[in-house]
């Protein structure tokens, strides 16, 4: 497979809240299957808050501390199997505070970046028991310089347009969004690709939580904003496969970038 094609896999995984033992089995036994499927992923991916899910009222006491355990699993699963990680995102407790992380690792298993979720979501109390990011999710992934955003971030078009600017050409989105906001959902995504350009590659969760319902349809969307493969509404992993010239092709095609006007917005 040439370097300028990725192969995707993305764990479309439910997630028992409250229970990170069960979790991370479950993550193990679908990181084993996307590793055992041919062509074998470059990058797997996995949705948001997968070790505890919201289950905030405990969340003190459920985190992951510096995402030790995380990284330790994660860091020798890649570098094993020389995979890419875009490890969805976990509750990560440092000093007194808790996060909601994103981290990356290479296919030697160094992590390579991490970013916490910079726009916490009221409709779900997170500003209540998270603490916010500082910092945009910047990352190179072997030649591709890439992005990541959390969930409601992708709400917000400056920081997805800050990472093209950047130079991302793929842009990875975990998430938790619920029903009924499917509309919302696969919008925002497609326009965050249309007008950066850029791939766009988002892992949502399945199942129920207390009384809110995930509806999956994680999403491959290339840089037209086309959807090349979205998932269902029950686990699976969804595979896809990515051609990054395609980025650059988009962006000769209709220059947007060449033809913004910073000066006046």
């Amino acid at each position: 497979m040439p370097q300028h094609i990725w192969n995707l896999a993305l764990l479309q995984m439910d997630i028992a809240i409250g229970e990170p033992e069960a979790n991370f089995a479950k993550l193990e036994r679908m990181l084993l299957e996307a590793v055992s499927a041919s062509p074998k992923p470059d990058v797997i991916m996995f949705p948001e808050m997968w070790n505890t899910g919201y289950a905030l009222d405990r969340i003190h006491e459920l985190a992951d501390v510096n995402g030790e355990k995380t990284v330790a699993f994660l860091s020798a699963f890649s570098r094993k199997y020389g995979v890419f990680i875009v490890g969805g995102s976990i509750a990560e407790k440092k000093g007194g505070d808790v996060r909601n992380t994103v981290y990356v690792f290479d296919r030697e298993g160094n992590k390579i970046a991490d970013y916490s979720k910079i726009h916490l979501f009221r409709l779900m109390d997170e500003e209540k028991f998270l603490a916010s990011g500082d910092r945009i999710g910047s990352v190179q992934l072997g030649d591709v310089p890439s992005g990541v955003m959390i969930c409601y971030d992708i709400r917000f078009p400056e920081l997805a347009r800050k990472l093209a600017l950047g130079g991302a050409k793929v842009l990875f989105v975990p998430a938790e969004w619920p029903k009924p906001r499917l509309h919302h959902w696969r919008t925002l995504l497609m326009a965050r690709a249309i007008e950066n350009q850029m791939f766009v590659v988002s892992c949502n969760r399945v199942g129920v939580s207390g009384t809110t319902d995930f509806f999956g349809h994680s999403m491959v969307i290339d840089p037209w904003g086309e959807v090349i493969a979205e998932g269902g509404e029950t686990e699976n992993i969804i595979r896809a496969a990515i051609n990054m010239e395609d980025v650059d092709r988009v962006r000769r095609t209709i220059p947007v970038f060449e033809d913004r006007r910073p000066s006046l917005y």
